[in-house]
């Protein structure tokens, strides 16, 4: 969900002995990795989720591996990790058939020589792709996907516990619709031919399809994954698991329907996890959220594990709503104490898990989930390129997605935005961003910098506040 961390030159990390610990200790599953005895109340949210066969994990940076305070919160708490932004596209192969796994190798190596579980995120996305793959379209784009998705899944074998194959591949409107992407273009298909080459390559990892406001029941983003993991599971696509993000806040509240939406999805044959879970607020009312999900997800058998987007709440991309089960200074927040003790609740799940509830033959009515994006505006071009903008936002933040077009061939670009009164830049991708405030000058990075004549390049960011009204300025060189 969050933005990319700056790609490192390429390091093969040290994979033999590692790779042995992981197939050992991944060859048995989700429940035989972490079923110990349920009599004891646990201290950590880790070891209290392992008494009843689950994990509870954290989405981590590895440039936050230095901060001693964030390490030792996830050395002790978690016992799964995700990488929020090393293992996706523009980290993985920021130039075509060129990998870069450093950074990747850092979270992957660090969760393992801990004996916790990896999640990898992601392997196909319509977002974060490096430039030379945004400007691809038709079959020189499906053969680029399809060999992003052998190498990395195959560099990674045996290490991955669970990958995110797909990431938000429909549409927010209500009609269910695939998401309108150059992935999308290639065929509809290009998901199942994903899920069979990730299978090809790492035959012993769980493969997820991911996605956000697939949380509630009546929604028809819900019903059109739902939709998809029954195809792929009724003609045989290798699918294992759905990953739910489930980020709440007050537009997008934890519904109350969310145990039916988990027990609906597994009673396909599919496990559950709710992959990248944050609930803004605070106090007593926060504390109940997670501790609804956290039941909701004991309820059910096939509800396998949780992981949070974050540790602290200054680590969250949606920091101004402290979301997250610590404070910015690492401390315990009341929504850690009502986690830990649901977790401790949980009973063991069986070895053979029985058949979940049945879901609905036809589905309820549907209603939009509230994160349309508005239309982009169209500026006037600056030189010899044009910049349009579009805003995804909530209460107190937006994520902008800029749209750089050559009107002739570029060495170089700059884009500039007055950013609005009160509003500011947190973290910018794809690009790099002078100053936050006022008059902001995003420029290329090494990698985007040439644009032939009529191509397209995207870079983003993220700020508190409302960004309606910025209108970009392109120049170019």
């Amino acid at each position: 969900m969050t933005q990319q961390s700056a790609s490192r030159p390429r390091r093969r990390g040290p994979r033999a002995a590692l790779a042995t610990i992981a197939v050992v200790a991944l060859a048995a599953g989700t429940a035989m990795l972490y079923a110990t005895s349920a009599s004891a109340q646990s201290a950590t949210l880790g070891a209290a989720a392992a008494q009843s066969g689950r994990y509870f994990g954290a989405a981590i940076a590895a440039n936050k591996l230095g901060d001693s305070t964030y390490v030792n919160i996830l050395n002790r708490e978690f016992n799964s990790v995700t990488a929020e932004n090393e293992m996706k596209i523009n980290a993985t192969e920021p130039q075509q058939n060129r990998f870069d796994f450093s950074s990747g190798d850092r979270i992957v190596n660090h969760g393992i020589s801990r004996g916790m579980a990896v999640r990898g995120h992601t392997l196909a996305w319509h977002s974060q792709q490096p430039a030379w793959m945004e400007q691809m379209e038709g079959t020189a784009l499906r053969n680029a996907m399809l060999n992003h998705v052998t190498q990395v899944a195959t560099y990674y074998r045996g290490k991955i516990h669970s990958w995110d194959v797909v990431n938000e591949a429909f549409d927010d409107g209500n009609a269910g619709a695939r998401r309108n992407s150059n992935l999308q273009r290639t065929g509809n298909d290009w998901i199942e031919a994903a899920f069979r080459a990730a299978r090809a390559a790492d035959p012993g990892a769980k493969l997820c399809y991911n996605d956000y406001n697939i949380d509630n029941w009546s929604w028809a983003k819900t019903q059109a994954a739902y939709n998809l993991v029954r195809d792929f599971k009724q003609r045989g696509v290798p699918i294992d698991c759905i990953g739910l993000q489930s980020h709440f806040n007050a537009q997008s509240p934890y519904p109350s329907n969310y145990r039916t939406t988990l027990s609906s999805f597994a009673a396909l044959g599919v496990d559950v996890q709710i992959t990248e879970l944050d609930i803004e607020g605070s106090g007593t009312a926060q504390a109940n959220s997670y501790r609804g999900v956290v039941n909701d997800c004991l309820a059910v058998a096939r509800c396998t594990g949780i992981t949070v987007w974050g540790i602290r709440d200054s680590d969250s991309w949606r920091s101004y709503g402290t979301p997250l089960l610590f404070d910015n200074n690492g401390n315990k927040k009341p929504a850690y104490d009502a986690t830990l003790a649901a977790l401790n609740s949980g009973t063991p799940v069986p070895t053979t898990a029985p058949p979940t509830t049945v879901p609905p033959t036809t589905a309820p009515p549907t209603t939009a989930p509230p994160t349309t994006a508005p239309p982009p505006t169209t500026p006037p071009p600056g030189g010899s390129c044009s910049a349009t903008v579009s805003l995804n936002q909530w209460q107190g933040g937006f994520v902008a997605t800029v749209r750089v077009t050559a009107g002739s061939s570029t060495n170089s670009w700059a884009v500039t935005m007055t950013i609005p009164s009160g509003a500011a830049v947190t973290n910018t991708w794809n690009a790099q961003a002078s100053g936050s405030t006022g008059s902001v000058r995003f420029a290329n990075v090494s990698y985007n910098g040439r644009i032939a004549a009529g191509q397209s390049t995207e870079f983003g960011f993220q700020g508190t506040g409302s960004g309606s009204g910025m209108t970009p300025s392109c120049s170019s060189s």
